[in-house]
């Protein structure tokens, strides 16, 4: 994106709702593009509250991993999988490249 977080252009908006595949109308381009300099700010205000002696979490109480028994069990037929996928190739998933990849 071209301009800092602080000016998000429509543009902009427009990038990303392509990047995470999201059909907005013009109306949602414009309020997003108003809306996301804000919500950027309030980002980055609890990343300064965050210092060094504060230790990354992904939640706020622990949590333990609950292990079972690997167990092969009846699943989806692979057609059935990939019936509902836009598009598919060698029995998997196709999805579009990205980040410059060839």
């Amino acid at each position: 994106m071209s301009e800092p977080a602080t000016g998000i252009s429509r543009d902009d908006v427009v990038h990303l709702a392509g990047l995470a595949r999201i059909d907005l109308s013009d109306a949602e381009l414009d309020h997003l593009a108003s809306e996301l300099p804000a919500i950027l700010e309030h980002v980055a205000s609890v990343q300064e509250a965050a210092g060094d002696d504060v230790p990354a979490m992904s939640h706020p109480v622990p949590v333990d991993n609950v292990f079972r028994e690997d167990v092969v069990r009846p699943s989806l037929a692979l057609e059935d999988a990939l019936a509902g996928a836009p598009a598919s190739d060698q029995q998997r998933f196709l999805v579009p490249k990205i980040l410059g990849e060839s």
